[in-house]
C-alpha cells in the first residue's frame, strides 16, 4: 500500500496508515464511540508500544491478552474502552492469520468485485454491514482498490462528492464537512437516537 492519508491528523500515524494494510483495518475497526482522529491513531500508537514499525498480525494474534490489553490502557489510552477493543483487535488478527495467512491486504488484493470484496470485510471480526462498507469506500476513494461495482457495494459511503465517514476525509476542511454532517444526523434522530440507536442513525447517513 502506498496512499498518502489524513485520518489521524498526525503525520506519524497517517503514514502508517497509508502503507500498511494492517494498520487500516484496525484503525477501522477502532473507529467507533471515540474521536475519529483517535482511532485511527490508535494503529500508530500501539506500534510504538509494541517496539515495530508496522502491525503484524501474527504476532499480536500470539500475544498474551491481558498483555496486550495493557498495551492500549497505557496513557493516553488507544481506546475509550481499551480491553474490549483490544480483545477485537487480537480477534480480528486470528481471522487474518487464520485465513489469509497474516497478510493484511490479501483480504481485497484478488477480489474481483464490490460484492465479493464487501463480504469478505463484513466476515471480519468487529466489522458490521456499516464499518465495512465505509472500509470498502475508504479502499476504493483513497488507496485505489476498485473492483467492478465497489461504489454500489459501499452503499451511500461510496458516492462520489460526499462527506459522510471517513472515506471521504482527505484534511482538515472535509473532517470538518464529515462531523458537521454527523452531527446533523445526530440532532435529527432527537433523543431517541442515543446509545446503540445513534450508531443505527449513523449508517443510513
Amino acid at each position: 500500500m502506498d496512499a498518502t492519508i489524513h485520518l489521524a491528523q498526525q503525520p506519524e500515524a497517517d503514514e502508517l496508515l497509508g502503507r500498511s494494510a494492517l494498520a487500516a483495518l484496525v484503525g477501522m475497526l477502532l473507529d467507533q464511540q471515540v474521536p475519529m482522529e483517535w482511532a485511527f491513531t490508535g494503529p500508530y500508537t500501539l506500534a510504538q508500544r509494541l517496539g515495530t514499525d508496522d502491525l503484524d498480525a501474527g504476532a499480536i494474534a500470539a500475544h498474551d491478552p491481558e498483555a496486550f490489553a495493557d498495551l492500549l490502557r497505557r496513557k493516553p489510552a488507544v481506546h475509550r474502552y481499551p480491553g474490549s477493543m483490544a480483545k477485537r483487535v487480537q480477534e480480528l488478527c486470528r481471522h487474518l492469520v487464520q485465513e489469509y495467512d497474516g497478510d493484511a491486504a490479501a483480504v481485497w488484493r484478488d477480489v474481483d468485485s464490490g460484492p465479493e470484496l464487501l463480504a469478505r470485510l463484513r466476515a471480519l471480526p468487529g466489522y458490521g454491514d456499516q464499518k465495512a462498507q465505509i472500509f470498502l469506500a475508504l479502499l476504493g476513494k483513497q488507496y485505489g482498490v476498485r473492483p467492478r461495482g465497489w461504489r454500489e457495494a459501499a452503499g451511500v459511503y461510496g458516492e462520489e462528492g460526499a462527506y459522510r465517514s471517513a472515506a471521504d476525509i482527505t484534511g482538515p476542511e472535509s473532517l470538518a464537512r464529515v462531523r458537521a454532517y454527523k452531527q446533523e444526523r445526530k440532532a435529527a434522530a432527537g433523543p431517541s437516537g442515543s446509545g446503540k440507536r445513534s450508531d443505527r442513525a449513523k449508517g443510513a447517513k
